[in-house]
């Protein structure tokens, strides 16, 4: 059905795939009320990667590995800046390239170039295991990292394969100008404006409750999510969610943990939860 989720308003947190997430939900008829909860800049410095590039031109890695879609579309935006990309590109052409899933893998194809291999897990953990099966040992690694995460564990098992890692963190977050769009969904949820929220990945659960805490509202956030449906897309979201004393109402069945699969969770709860309001 088309219309599962007519006359429901879904709330979503910024991410990646917000807006394809949007617009499967908006395709079964739910009302989606963004979140935004940070806003990307580029990097505050360019010269450390204006440098990679430069050495990634002079001598090419023999391997790469983007961690996301937005690094690379970033490092290419400075490359044209400074009428790099065509000697850029050529470069990355010569390296074995990996992919922490497949956006990274979309970023390359559209600058001509393909992935040699994709994680079967976009994490880092899968990262490791694909990168701990080649032989690295002096090797040259061009790494590109995303900002606010802990990547030693990345580093460190590269350089015991015996890699020569050199790193490039392309862009930056900034979470604190979207504060207010996260008290102001608080406050939808508090006052029953929103009958779902569904959380995509872990850093949402501790996103939101590091801004409530910032702005006093942590006793409000709590009491939101009492008269809100909590829909999980799956265990590790789940997880974050307990380990902050909170519970996940609904979660994809049969391991299925994607976006669509969890939609269909969502309506079935929600009709069972809170009958579809009237037409009028």
């Amino acid at each position: 059905m088309a219309d599962r989720l007519n006359g429901y308003r879904i709330l979503i947190l910024e991410t990646r795939e917000e807006a394809q997430f949007s617009k499967l939900l908006a395709e079964q008829g739910a009302e989606v009320v963004q979140c935004p909860m940070f806003t990307i800049q580029d990097a505050p410095d360019p010269a450390p990667v204006e440098a990679w590039i430069r050495r990634a031109v002079d001598k090419p890695f023999d391997d790469l590995v983007l961690m996301t879609g937005e690094g690379l579309r970033r490092i290419m935006k400075l490359a044209v800046a400074r009428g790099l990309d065509q000697a850029f590109v050529a470069a990355l052409g010569k390296a074995r390239k990996f992919t922490r899933g497949p956006k990274p893998g979309k970023a390359l194809r559209e600058v001509g170039l393909e992935a040699q291999q994709t994680t079967e897990k976009p994490t880092t953990e899968g990262v490791i295991e694909m990168l701990g099966k080649l032989d690295l040992k002096g090797h040259r690694l061009g790494l590109q990292l995303y900002p606010d995460k802990d990547h030693s564990a990345l580093t460190g098992a590269l350089a015991a394969q015996g890699a020569v890692v050199d790193a490039v963190l392309p862009y930056a977050y900034d979470s604190k100008a979207a504060d207010a769009n996260i008290v102001t969904a608080i406050d939808d949820m508090v006052e029953g404006r929103i009958d779902s929220i569904a959380l995509t990945n872990l850093g949402q659960v501790r996103r939101l409750i590091e801004a409530a805490k910032a702005h006093g509202s942590e006793a409000k956030l709590r009491a939101g999510f009492e008269r809100t449906l909590i829909a999980s897309v799956g265990p590790a979201v789940s997880g974050e969610l307990a380990a902050h004393g909170l519970r996940t109402d609904v979660s994809p069945a049969d391991e299925a943990y994607f976006m669509r699969p969890l939609i269909s969770a969502m309506a079935a709860a929600l009709a069972e939860r809170k009958p579809r309001p009237a037409a009028t």
